[in-house]
């Protein structure tokens, strides 16, 4: 199977630890996507969100600054995962996140890349500013 990688960088007008307790806390993460979500914050947890639309597991967690975790997309090919990594820098007024993901299977790779966007970022930039 082809596999290609996204990136992306989203600016967020908020300290590094608000994003990360967004992404990481079951209650907040649902609050801030409009879906459900289940968030284990140990490494080797397990989560789901959107629905159980994805799944996976913490690789690394380092408070405030980088999360890494296997990641798939419920119709993707079984036992396929990538690897999504969240990196947080300071920036001025807010934070810089730096966003990856690799190992995409490449006929839902724009629609992933996409939906970043349009079920994370977008929303959670109204969530910030409410």
């Amino acid at each position: 199977m082809k596999t290609k990688d996204i990136k992306q960088e989203v600016f967020f007008n908020v300290s590094s630890h608000e994003i990360y307790e967004t992404l990481m806390d079951s209650k907040k993460h649902a609050e801030s996507t409009c879906e459900d979500a289940k968030i284990s914050r140990e490494v080797g947890g397990e989560f789901s969100t959107q629905g159980d639309y994805a799944s996976g597991k913490n690789l690394e967690l380092i408070p405030d600054k980088k999360i890494v975790q296997s990641w798939r997309a419920s119709e993707w090919p079984e036992g396929h995962y990538s690897k999504v990594t969240y990196e947080f820098e300071k920036a001025k007024d807010g934070t810089k996140l730096t966003f990856t993901q690799t190992n995409v299977p490449e006929e839902f790779c724009d629609d992933i890349d996409q939906g970043w966007v349009d079920y994370y970022w977008e929303p959670m930039k109204k969530y910030f500013n409410k």
